[in-house]
């Protein structure tokens, strides 16, 4: 059982994966050494886009924002599902491209659905 053929596949991978987390440590790193350490009493006070706060930040949002908020992640987490199907479309034949077209009509069905309940619909009621 000769696994070094199986184990080169996943190479790309992995240089993936360490050229993504060195760019994220790299960019870190030289963010926390190049920005100017001042503190100050003007640094610490609550600042919320110039205006004075005043009453309660305790105020419900509307749920509208969280559907939108819920139906961005769902519909994100449909392109993850694509992109390894992307990668290996043409060893995945006819049948993985009639599954994927199944699986996007269940999602676009799943749309379909929110624009008609008007999910989406931010205009006043």
């Amino acid at each position: 059982m000769d696994l070094s053929g199986n184990a080169m596949a996943y190479i790309p991978i992995a240089m993936t994966a360490l050229v993504a987390g060195g760019f994220v440590t790299l960019t870190m790193v030289a963010s926390h050494a190049v920005v100017p350490k001042r503190g100050g009493k003007a640094k610490h006070e609550v600042f919320e886009c110039g205006i004075p706060s005043e009453g309660n930040a305790r105020l419900p949002f509307s749920v509208k924002y969280f559907m939108s908020a819920i139906l961005f992640v769902l519909f994100d987490v449909e392109v993850i599902f694509m992109y390894p199907w992307a990668v290996d479309f043409r060893n995945l034949g006819s049948t993985g491209f009639i599954e994927m077209i199944s699986y996007l009509a269940v999602m676009l069905l799943g749309f379909v659905y929110v624009v008609k309940k008007g999910v989406l619909n931010w205009s006043k009621e």
